[in-house]
């Protein structure tokens, strides 16, 4: 949520908005080239895991990218 805000606040100076869609965790385990989505924001709830997922992909395409709806 600090970020969130921080970032919102930056974006409305410039006369733009942002819309929070869900939150979650990302776990990046660098030398084995993984990364995992999961979980939740308790104030946002759940991000569309899939949708992190695809643009993590495109940047990483040589990382082994999962995710999944367990997990906080």
């Amino acid at each position: 949520a600090d970020i969130y805000e921080r970032l919102a606040a930056e974006l409305e100076q410039l006369g733009c908005g942002c819309e929070c869609l869900g939150g979650g965790r990302i776990s990046h385990e660098r030398d084995a080239r993984r990364i995992h989505v999961y979980g939740y924001s308790m104030g946002f709830g759940r991000a569309k895991h899939s949708v992190t997922t695809e643009k993590l992909k495109a940047k990483y395409p040589d990382y082994e990218i999962t995710w999944a709806d367990e997990g906080y």
